[in-house]
């Protein structure tokens, strides 16, 4: 009998290893979830390609003098590591995770598990290890509100919205028509409508309800505090912001603007025309300095620098000190 105990002992002991290797892989496996109020980057970035992320002391970043290819840095551009070695742009962050759409494009080096040529919307730990596709769809436009990825993409049946949880789960169409989730807070997207309108509307993302905020007439919204940053679509694509509280419009410039972004009390817009310049302000539209002459695209900001690129040239990359009035190569970035 105490042999035959002493067997049964040791074959439940075996079963118990194995449920409990079984359960830690489970959990191994699992996508920790993000706290509420989480947002992947601003919508200044991510309306400028999203090729810059600040996030939680860390700066993730598209480095186009390596291809396009996925590095990370402190925000003053110390400790340069690259992460990815394909080209990525609209760069998300949020919890344990970066997010980020990765173009098909080589860059200068390529790695083990690294397919070339292949369009899709990954995710990965902010180290830059497991991998995993979310989709294959094209993404025009992609942002992180809380644990949904809200993509913008682009099949070949026409634009399609929808949103996906961050584990790959619960796929969710909005809508079959262009809305640019780049502006969110709080849990809400504000976007300008793109069917009947541009009114500025606001989608509940507990709810699934859309409503007006705001009949103006407007494109790529940015909210910041009591005010929605705009172009102002009727008189030329001016920038103007709209006071929520006051209902209030401010003209800040009656440049044409091409492109443009807010952060730490400026904003930084591409000005259209033969006169065509980069020129900085701040907030209130006071204070409005020219950084350079010509052409400029794709204005991505963190807390301390601004940087951007030469209409039409995807291999440069220019940075400019937060509120200075020069400019220079990327050169960190091109050292490497």
């Amino acid at each position: 009998m105490k042999k035959e105990a002493k067997i049964v002992l040791i074959a439940v002991g075996i079963v118990l290893i194995f449920f409990a290797a079984a359960l830690g892989m489970m959990f191994m496996g699992q996508i920790k979830m993000n706290p509420e109020g989480t947002v992947g980057n601003t919508a200044g970035n991510i309306n400028n390609s999203g090729l810059f992320c600040e996030y939680d002391g860390r700066v993730y970043f598209s480095n186009v003098f390596d291809g396009g290819s996925l590095f990370v840095m402190n925000p003053d551009e110390t400790e340069l590591k690259r992460l990815k070695t394909l080209k990525v742009r609209n760069i998300l962050a949020g919890g344990s995770y970066l997010y980020y759409f990765q173009t098909g494009s080589s860059s200068s080096e390529s790695g083990p598990g690294q397919i070339q040529g292949v369009r899709s919307f990954d995710r990965c730990k902010l180290n830059g290890s497991s991998s995993a596709s979310l989709t294959r769809d094209t993404v025009v436009s992609a942002q992180l509100v809380d644990n949904y990825l809200y993509l913008l993409t682009a099949p070949r049946t026409g634009p399609l919205f929808y949103k996906i949880r961050i584990d790959k789960k619960d796929k969710i169409t909005l809508a079959e028509y262009n809305i640019n989730p780049a502006c969110a807070e709080n849990g809400v997207i504000y976007y300008n409508n793109t069917q009947e309108d541009h009114y500025l509307y606001a989608l509940n993302t507990k709810t699934e309800a859309a409503s007006i905020v705001w009949r103006g007439n407007l494109w790529n919204p940015v909210k910041e505090g009591d005010y929605v940053y705009y172009m102002d679509v009727a008189n030329n694509y001016r920038l103007c912001r709209y006071s929520l509280s006051q209902d209030v419009i401010e003209v800040l410039t009656h440049d044409r603007v091409d492109c443009y972004n807010v952060g730490g009390g400026y904003i930084y817009y591409q000005k259209n025309g033969a006169d065509a310049q980069l020129k900085r302000m701040l907030t209130d539209g006071s204070n409005v300095a020219v950084i350079a002459e010509g052409n400029y695209t794709n204005i991505n900001m963190t807390s301390q620098y601004v940087y951007f690129q030469p209409f039409g040239d995807e291999t440069v990359m220019y940075h400019s000190p937060l509120g200075s009035g020069y400019y220079e190569r990327f050169q960190a970035a091109e050292g490497f």
